[in-house]
């Protein structure tokens, strides 16, 4: 088979020839490495590829497939965000304070994969801190959106939605803040995961929102989502949040019509903004979801109005008390000065970039004496309420759709210079953050020529039943296979 064939396989697909040995891990790898090589000068999805550790780990997949020692990702080539750390390639969080560093362990998730024998081709690009909704706030550049390279992949996790869309990676890891798998999923005409809170251990991934942040999966099919899912989920000593419900197969969740499945549609979800060919994609996908069984309900959640203001208060709040460790210290970026508070001040000067700048200053203004109150405590209760407003809607209904984002990908540096109408990509992803439950983003149709995407909102810890809605989309239309160069 050859090298272009090789690297559009799903997971599926490519464990089947795997276990019949018609390709061997050694060829899957050397044919991703070779992909990488042809494009990510233009793309920029990898800010460190690891060829040499991936040929290895290939070696030794075959031969533990030989021995018929397989898991489900044993030989599958799998990038992660620069944001988890390896003990071998650099841990960035794409910032110049941690330019270099390498980390003396692995995240759970990390080490989950390797149990497994997955191929860990890389690390790829992020906005920095996972700060941003476009990876242009990379401190090492911009990554370009496949389908059209004048335009964002989304963020913050905008390297590996890109990778996995440029067939760079048959999967890849993110972590979802505000959004962060599903709008550059969205955008990059992918699968985005985002489990439910606790579902994934958060150990070893650097944090930005401690209770917001949530790992997850890329992929070119639910099917893909599931099976990777599996794969890192469950719970882990390590990690305080992590919830230690059984893990179930997710696969199994996986169905082909809807019938009997009660599907809700938030009044609130429109809104002012929306392309308009974003929201005909979406209407189309709601009524195939009807077509394949599904009762549409309208139900509603009044709070949300307000989630996007009171992310912007949670996030920066803890992201300021984050990343008040990287002073320069103990590792990464240290630039000296006479006195300790000028080496700190100096450090983080030169180490943080302009949005992560804006972010800790927001968080620290939040929760200054005599705001405290005024702000964060408003928004945490706030919070509550967004929460208690899906809690409601899933007493009648069992998912929640909306559109992922109000537009397609934009333009490189339309909105760096606006922050209000960057911000506002998130509208739609960001709710199901505050309230901690799982979406998942599906490509849905096309608008000026780029993807659109579908997400599927659920209960807490039921990811089978929205991937199981996802798939059924997902298995009746075609927009899943298209590829970047197929523009519409």
């Amino acid at each position: 088979m050859s090298d272009a064939k090789l690297t559009t396989l799903t997971a599926a697909a490519a464990r089947r020839m795997l276990d019949t040995r018609d390709i061997s891990a050694v060829e899957l790898t050397e044919a991703h490495l070779a992909r990488i090589d042809q494009l990510d000068g233009d793309i920029h999805a990898y800010l460190h590829v690891s060829g040499d550790v991936a040929r290895a780990q290939a070696v030794e997949a075959d031969a533990r497939m030989a021995t018929g020692e397989v898991a489900p990702l044993t030989g599958i080539p799998v990038a992660l965000k620069d944001i988890l750390c390896t003990t071998d390639a650099p841990t960035t969080a794409a910032s110049r304070i941690l330019d270099g560093f390498i980390s003396p362990y692995d995240a759970t998730v990390v080490e989950r994969l390797r149990e497994q024998g997955a191929i860990l081709l890389g690390k790829t690009n992020t906005d920095e801190f996972a700060m941003g909704s476009s990876t242009e706030n990379s401190a090492f550049g911009p990554t370009h959106n496949p389908w059209d390279t004048s335009r964002v992949p989304g963020g913050s996790s905008g390297g590996s939605a890109a990778a996995v869309a440029a067939d760079e990676a048959i999967l890849s890891l993110g972590s979802d803040t505000g959004g962060s798998i599903r709008q550059p999923a969205g955008f990059c005409g992918v699968v985005g995961l985002k489990p439910t809170y606790g579902r994934v251990s958060r150990y070893g991934l650097i944090a930005f929102a401690s209770s917001l942040d949530q790992i997850g999966p890329f992929s070119r099919s639910v099917e893909d989502a599931a099976i990777m899912l599996g794969a890192i989920a469950g719970h882990d000593p390590r990690d305080s949040t992590s919830s230690p419900r059984d893990v179930p197969d997710f696969t199994q969740a996986l169905r082909e019509n809807l019938r009997g499945v009660r599907i809700g549609i938030a009044r609130e979800y429109r809104v002012e903004g929306m392309e308009p060919g974003v929201e005909r994609a979406c209407q189309d996908a709601i009524a195939q979801l009807e077509e394949l069984g599904a009762e549409i309900i309208e139900v509603s959640l009044p709070h949300t109005e307000y989630a996007l203001a009171t992310y912007y208060i949670t996030a920066p709040a803890e992201a300021s008390a984050n990343l008040a460790r990287f002073d320069g210290v103990k590792y990464g970026l240290r630039l000296e000065e006479p006195t300790l508070a000028g080496t700190y001040e100096t450090t983080r000067g030169a180490g943080f970039g302009p949005e992560v700048k804006r972010r800790i200053m927001l968080g620290t203004y939040a929760l200054s004496s005599g705001y405290y109150d005024a702000y964060y405590v408003r928004a945490q209760k706030t919070r509550t309420l967004i929460k208690r407003d899906f809690d409601r809607a899933f007493e009648t209904v069992d998912a929640i759709v909306a559109p992922t984002s109000p537009t397609v990908a934009f333009g490189i540096g339309a909105r760096i210079d606006d922050p209000y109408q960057m911000y506002l990509s998130d509208v739609f992803t960001i709710p199901a953050n505050m309230a901690g439950i799982p979406g998942v983003a599906v490509p849905c149709g096309f608008s000026d020529g780029m993807p659109v995407s579908l997400q599927v909102l659920g209960k807490a810890f039921d990811e089978a039943t929205i991937l199981g809605i996802a798939h059924a989309y997902e298995q009746a239309t075609t927009w899943h296979e298209r590829r970047p160069g197929e523009r519409v």
